[in-house]
């Protein structure tokens, strides 16, 4: 256990039985009062963000978590099986730890997962993937008044919403986070 003044802004602790990643942390004063800390912190099951103050000295259950960059090999069931670059180790690490950013993930990208003594506790997909359009519909002719957009399939088996000029064979890029089509990749 350690006390408030050992928690720093990206630590990682045990807060109501979850693992939650601090994002900020403020230690105030105020006038006639004792002092606190504001932390605002996510919580890593959920990726909620929640906020919560601990009294100056009070004891925090600090996690040391080893975050570590990881090629996406295949996919094996409800697992992933990730390779460590230099050592050549292999991990299974459970794919609902990607969430929604799974389906734009393809072989040999680059993951990072954080472990807790073995345990892996988050993965985060790349920020950002260059992914090939597989189908979409052809463009109509004189619409391009407005912004629109249309479905395009990936070659995940993704689907986004893309600009009117983009066709199938196209390489795009993709925001894991939140789905949605970034530019086209001119290569």
């Amino acid at each position: 256990m350690a006390s408030t003044a050992d928690v720093n802004v990206g630590s990682f602790i045990r807060f109501n039985g979850d693992i939650c990643q601090i994002m900020e942390w403020q230690h105030r004063t105020p006038g006639n009062l004792r002092a606190f800390y504001q932390a605002k912190m996510r919580n890593l099951r959920n990726g909620k963000l929640a906020e919560n103050r601990f009294r100056s000295g009070e004891t925090i259950e600090v996690l040391r978590v080893e975050v570590r960059d990881l090629q996406y090999l295949y996919r094996d069931g409800d697992n992933l099986v990730l390779m460590h670059p230099e050592t050549f180790e292999q991990v299974f690490v459970e794919a609902a730890l990607f969430g929604d950013a799974m389906k734009f993930m393809k072989e040999n990208d680059t993951v990072q997962v954080g472990f807790e003594s073995e345990v892996a506790i988050f993965a985060r997909a790349p920020k950002t993937v260059e992914l090939e359009v597989t189908y979409t519909e052809p463009a109509v002719k004189g619409d391009t008044a407005n912004k629109v957009l249309k479905p395009a399939t990936l070659e995940t088996g993704a689907e986004v919403q893309v600009p009117i000029f983009i066709e199938a064979g196209t390489i795009i890029r993709v925001d894991t986070e939140s789905g949605a089509y970034m530019d086209r990749v001119k290569k």
